[in-house]
């Protein structure tokens, strides 16, 4: 095994990690865990170096994962110091919506597991060919805070370097935590469309509305570290209990 890689391991598979990346994932539990609470400095730089092993560069990188994901802001003379995302709905956030909530109580029930399907002719963005030409992974989903459905989103993956995806279990965990756990792909940003719409029956069922009382739809079309492949959804959102908030 080379030296700047760490084998971990899942449910039925063992893969090889970069170290940084390693790291990344333990701080980045332990905050959203609340090991570190708002306010906290985590450990210098120096200390992870001698509790982990690892160099500085390694460490800086995993650091700045972590700050560009907006979990800690790095200040000179002191440190890296928790900052956590404000406890409404993160929706419009590249963290994503469980990252943003911590541990309140979401619930991700699927409607339609993921599926490969070809893409529909009246996609609500344009695709690149080799988008067009490999097909996508369709997926259903109900979200739930305090037992209370607030959104309906339909998801579009390009199958581009996806094995296995629609044999992984999405059942109330998060979309962006999986494809960065076992792709390595992170968000980087994205453009979307809001629109304030009637609730037709679909829609209504899944959000506990009448026909025609108003939902908050966003279309979406989420960058990545890869630059070939985005991620696109349709969301539909119930806002008569929960506000929503992003930095995107």
């Amino acid at each position: 095994m080379k030296n700047s890689e760490y084998l971990s391991e899942g449910p039925g598979e063992r893969r090889l990690m970069p170290r940084y990346r390693w790291l990344y994932e333990i701080l980045r539990k332990h905050i959203l865990e609340g090991v570190y609470s708002e306010g906290d400095l985590i450990p210098s730089e120096n200390e992870l170096c001698r509790i982990y092993g690892m160099t500085r560069p390694t460490v800086r990188q995993s650091l700045s994962e972590l700050a560009n994901e907006g979990l800690i802001i790095k200040r000179q003379g002191r440190g890296s110091i928790v900052h956590l995302h404000p406890r409404e709905i993160g929706i419009l956030s590249v963290s994503g919506t469980t990252s943003a909530l911590g541990n309140r109580n979401l619930k991700t029930r699927i409607i339609v597991k993921p599926v490969l399907i070809p893409w529909p002719d009246d996609f609500m963005f344009p695709l690149s060919e080799l988008e067009k030409e490999s097909g996508c992974i369709y997926m259903e989903r109900q979200r739930l805070l305090d037992d209370t459905p607030v959104f309906y989103d339909i998801n579009f993956i390009p199958n581009i370097n996806m094995p296995r995806i629609t044999s992984r279990q999405f059942e109330n965990r998060s979309l962006f935590g999986i494809l960065r756990e076992h792709y390595q792909l992170e968000i980087k940003g994205g453009e979307q469309r809001l629109k304030a719409i009637p609730a037709t029956s679909g829609t209504g069922r899944f959000l506990n509305l009448k026909k025609g009382q108003p939902v908050l739809h966003l279309e979406r079309k989420i960058a990545t570290g890869n630059p070939v492949l985005f991620l696109y959804s349709s969301l539909y959102c119930n806002t008569e209990k929960y506000s929503i908030f992003g930095r995107f």
